[in-house]
């Protein structure tokens, strides 16, 4: 019986790119497509078997599932299925950056239209699928709000910064309200509420800036999960148990230079201004004081061995600090396309190749076996058992390794 039982039946997680924004003047995109995970299913989620992990993140379509008359759900399916027999438990993402041809998300009705989809796909997925359950209402909420709010990248195109925080506010207001929606109807689901962990500076030349960037970091950063748990804007509706997990997304293009039109500026390896990643899972920990996850980090090439070893040094650092983590998501599991150019990023645990169409997933050994160094140094499985949801981990593992390892924070984002 585990000492410290947390949440998940492994603690390192995976995921699938499953964005399906409308994207600047391509129209809609559908990242599942891209990568084929639909025609590898199986391949795909045997694959984290023979990783040990047994949980992934996934998604439901929203714009796919809800034409206005009615859901049809068929779609999920396979993965269900998939899953099912795999022995894998999604945390499943509800609104992966993409809503329905011809809403307006500035419109008062969108909150209720998607706490309508939400409770549907919660009835859904509870007849077909054992729990515990877990969902993502809506991805990236702060991301998101820049994407379509600011930078005019992804629907609703705008590129100001009142749209912006118009687009988070309403954001927050319709995550809110399907968080209610879906525990109508599975009263313990858990949510997981995803945003970048990010570090902003402003450029050596232009101190100026400092209180644009100050603002950047311990504002922006935060106010999505401020609306989220009831810290900001109380009125609508959210509370800590709203909030439940903070899911952290952690990549080296979070420690930024401050830009003063687009998207910020990434920070070399040692730049001036790099803060450790255990710093920062503090700052989220000693704000909302919840169960906590690494969404989401990879390196990028040949540097995702060293960028694993860097993210579980700090991790354990930070459980030493007495942060609740409970899991770290290697994300994702494929590969998947730069949105701007179309070239593979190469930050998967699978890279592909691409041969008469199909898309050949390549194990990168390299990152492989710096996963299974810690999986050793955890006690956790290598691969999974028959029964990976017989127990939870047991975090007394990671706590003590956390006191065993010299694991100290450090300023290498390299």
């Amino acid at each position: 019986m585990a000492q410290h039982p947390g949440l998940f039946p492994t603690f390192f997680l995976s995921g699938f790119e499953c964005s399906t924004f409308c994207w600047k003047d391509q129209g809609r995109r559908d990242l599942v497509a891209e990568t084929q995970h639909r025609a590898f299913l199986e391949q795909d989620y045997e694959r984290l078997r023979e990783l040990g992990i047994a949980v992934s993140r996934e998604g439901v379509p929203w714009p796919m599932v809800d034409a206005g008359n009615g859901y049809d759900f068929a779609l999920i399916d396979p993965l269900i299925e998939v899953m099912s027999r795999c022995q894998i438990r999604p945390i499943w993402d509800l609104c992966h950056y993409g809503y329905p041809d011809g809403e307006d998300p500035f419109s008062e009705a969108f909150a209720a239209r998607f706490a309508r989809y939400c409770r549907a796909a919660a009835e859904y997925i509870a007849a077909r699928m054992e729990g515990p359950h877990f969902f993502t209402p809506i991805n990236e909420i702060s991301f998101f709000a820049d994407c379509g709010g600011e930078w005019g990248w992804i629907a609703p195109y705008h590129k100001d910064g009142e749209s912006r925080q118009r687009l988070r506010h309403s954001l927050c207001r319709a995550a809110i309200a399907g968080v209610k929606a879906i525990r109508e109807v599975i009263p313990d689901a858990r949510m997981v509420h995803v945003d970048p962990l990010v570090q902003v500076v402003p450029p050596p030349d232009r101190p100026d800036l400092a209180e644009e960037a100050h603002a950047e970091t311990f504002v922006d950063t935060f106010y999505a999960w401020d609306m989220i748990s009831g810290q900001r804007h109380p009125e609508l509706g959210g509370a800590p148990e709203i909030l439940d997990i903070v899911g952290v997304n952690c990549y080296a293009f979070g420690q930024m230079q401050y830009s003063e039109s687009g998207p910020h500026k990434a920070l070399k390896p040692n730049a001036e201004g790099i803060v450790a990643l255990c710093d920062l899972l503090q700052r989220v920990w000693e704000k909302y004081q919840r169960p906590m996850i690494i969404a989401e980090t990879s390196g990028l090439r040949e540097g995702r061995p060293a960028w694993l070893k860097d993210v579980m040094e700090e991790a354990l650092a930070a459980v030493d600090r007495g942060i609740d983590l409970h899991g770290v998501c290697l994300y994702p599991a494929v590969d998947m396309p730069d949105w701007h150019t179309g070239e593979w990023l190469h930050m998967g645990i699978c890279d592909v190749v691409e041969e008469e169409g199909k898309l050949r997933r390549v194990p990168y050994e390299p990152y492989i076996q710096e996963l299974r160094r810690w999986q050793k140094l955890l006690n956790r499985a290598t691969e999974l058992d028959e029964n990976p949801f017989d127990e939870p981990v047991d975090l007394q593992d990671v706590i003590n390794a956390a006191k065993q390892l010299p694991t100290k924070p450090d300023k290498d984002w390299s």
